[in-house]
């Protein structure tokens, strides 16, 4: 049974809108999947994030956009090898939540999403220590580090993934 943590609004989006955000019992009920974004932790119970440089960005879980034609799960793989450098087995990967993000206004201009749309949380946890990492050359990611649940949110606090993180089991 899916079930709600939190409405908001996030100020990437300009006009008025709400997002939901839910533990995933299922998959979304309705409409299209943009994206999609990995909570990886290890056995010691610390999570990978990476840096991303671009303006008012900064440590963030690993994740991004589907390219055409490309499963959820695919995406969530291929972002964390590209925003990471960590190649992770898309076995590892469960649903564990979204972000159902609804516009309540017309989009603004250069909107590229319809009005519905759902960005899928999976997670996945190593039996082993996480091992250095570092986001492959190119990437639009500057670091990547396995950090402690504290330090993920003293980072982090203020991203609209964070209440699904304090929600992952110990």
């Amino acid at each position: 049974m899916n079930r709600l943590v939190e409405t908001r609004t996030v100020p990437w989006i300009s006009v008025p809108h709400r997002m939901d955000v839910v533990l995933a019992g299922g998959v979304p009920p309705e409409g299209p999947v943009t994206s999609a974004f990995a909570f990886v932790l290890d056995a010691a119970d610390r999570t990978l994030l990476t840096r991303v440089n671009r303006a008012g960005r900064g440590w963030e879980i690993p994740g991004g956009h589907l390219d055409p034609g490309e499963t959820p799960v695919g995406a969530a793989v291929r972002e964390v090898a590209e925003e990471t450098g960590l190649l992770l087995e898309p076995e590892l990967l469960s649903l564990f939540a979204w972000h159902r993000i609804e516009l309540l206004a017309p989009p603004p201009a250069g909107y590229r999403y319809p009005a519905l749309t759902y960005m899928l949380m999976f997670q996945a946890r190593l039996a082993g220590p996480g091992r250095p990492t570092r986001p492959p050359a190119g990437s639009e990611s500057t670091a990547a580090r396995w950090l402690p649940r504290q330090e993920v949110e003293r980072l982090c606090g203020h991203q609209s993934w964070m209440s699904l993180h304090r929600a992952l089991p110990a």
